[in-house]
């Protein structure tokens, strides 16, 4: 998954992604709260984690703030506050679970995953994905539209795997570009684009077929339904 990490002890944000990297998942780390609302403003995130005291806004101001733009995000609060009355404010104000500090690992790592089974975001990668004709299989590295077999760069298909596998949600161009091409920084809008316009007309993406790939002005791109 694609994590945002809010936590301002340096050490211990060190340590929370070195544990959340060797499990497979990508993290942005944060040490304050408006640069991780900032984040989540310009990019997409499968789960948030905050720590509740931190410089500027607190943990609890960037759940209110996110819940107001995005309630499908989950957020994890980890935090040392351990009194019933703020485990329950914090539930109450939208947080899907709550972990209290010192953390321990491997439950650390559990409740993560939890909670994206929870949501439906970790899929078993060899599953294939299906929308209307189209039919994408991770394990082959095959993209068929009505049962025919569209050659493609395995750059491209890369990017319909990501695609695919959020259709319906905005997949931001960073998160493309770090996912496709392994990179964080110096993000290339210009080559993310351009496959991005090879995919919707290799894959005639524009409707005919139920389904349209979009483009969100300054965000990124979705693949959604559309009326035929």
């Amino acid at each position: 998954m694609r994590l945002l990490l809010l936590e301002d002890d340096p050490d211990q944000l060190a340590i929370a992604k070195l544990w959340l990297e060797e499990h497979g998942h990508v993290v942005h780390g944060f040490t304050r709260g408006g640069d991780a609302m900032k984040a989540v403003d310009r990019d997409t995130f499968d789960l948030a984690i905050l720590d509740w005291m931190v410089p500027d806004v607190t943990g609890e101001e960037v759940l209110r703030w996110v819940r107001k733009r995005d309630v499908h995000l989950p957020v994890v609060f980890a935090t040392a506050k351990d009194e019933e009355e703020e485990i329950v404010h914090i539930l109450g104000l939208g947080a899907d679970d709550y972990l209290v500090k010192p953390l321990r690992r491997l439950e650390f790592l559990a409740r993560v995953d939890a909670i994206g089974r929870r949501h439906g975001v970790r899929k078993p990668k060899s599953e294939a994905l299906e929308a209307g004709p189209y039919r994408v299989d991770p394990r082959l590295r095959v993209i068929t539209l009505e049962d025919r077999v569209v050659k493609m760069t395995p750059r491209m298909i890369e990017v319909a795997l990501v695609l695919f596998g959020k259709r319906g949600e905005l997949v931001s161009r960073a998160q493309l570009y770090e996912q496709v091409w392994g990179r964080r920084e110096q993000l290339d809008t210009r080559t993310v684009d351009t496959h991005v316009s090879r995919l919707r007309q290799a894959l005639e993406l524009d409707g005919r077929h139920g389904w349209r790939l979009t483009s969100v002005y300054q965000h990124g791109y979705r693949i959604e339904e559309s009326a035929v």
